[in-house]
């Protein structure tokens, strides 16, 4: 009930979400990308401007519509995405990094367009840059950080990974996702959180949409 909702929510939070996917432009029309959906962030966005915050919702290219109150910003690129949380994260309470960020990019991109002609070719990648460390590392005592960790591997194997990157990354929350939730509705998925040995949301299969609240139950819990 979100009428209920909002009453007892008094305490109102700036939330930045990041979502989809980045591309990587080969040449002016191909470009490299991946299954990111966008759903899991547009699903965030829906639930905290539900829940009565002020958000900000900062996409990849994706086919959905932008929930009715949130404030939309977009990117193409890593690059571009990196500029738009620079741009927007001093002024959040909180960051939920749902975007699926490409981890290289094409070291020399074409001008023009490829051709079979020119028979087979090497693509050279370098690595991209890893926003989350890199805005993390200047967050305030009084900002939360929400990291996604979509990895493969053993339920065990998938949290002890996404606890490692949690440290590296100084994120406060931590959603550890199975690969295969990439571009679907539900999710098998936990929430870890800094500190805390037990998840704070034990693993299960779930709507996207249900994963969602759950992300801003604990963040309202966190400030009340």
């Amino acid at each position: 009930d979100h009428a209920t909702h909002q009453f007892w929510n008094t305490e109102t939070m700036r939330i930045l979400i990041t979502a989809g996917p980045t591309r990587e432009y080969i040449d002016p029309i191909r470009y490299i990308s991946n299954a990111s959906s966008g759903r899991m962030g547009f699903a965030v966005a829906q639930a905290a401007v539900n829940a009565g915050h002020d958000v900000t919702l900062i996409s990849g290219p994706v086919s959905l519509l932008t929930p009715p109150g949130v404030t939309r910003a977009s990117f193409v690129t890593v690059d571009e995405l990196q500029s738009a949380v620079d741009e927007h994260f001093d002024s959040c309470d909180v960051l939920i990094m749902a975007a699926a960020v490409g981890d290289f990019t094409v070291a020399n991109p074409l001008p023009q367009k490829l051709s079979r002609k020119n028979g087979p070719i090497t693509l050279k990648l370098k690595p991209t840059s890893d926003i989350l460390a890199a805005v993390a590392a200047g967050k305030t005592p009084t900002q939360t950080i929400v990291a996604f960790a979509v990895k493969d591997g053993s339920r065990e194997e998938i949290e002890t990974k996404a606890r490692a990157e949690q440290i590296s990354k100084n994120a406060d929350f931590t959603v550890a996702n199975t690969i295969d939730a990439m571009g679907k509705d539900q999710s098998l998925a936990c929430i870890i959180e800094a500190n805390r040995e037990e998840p704070a949301v034990k693993w299960a299969h779930r709507p996207k949409t249900e994963l969602a609240q759950k992300i801003v139950e604990l963040l309202e819990a966190r400030v009340r």
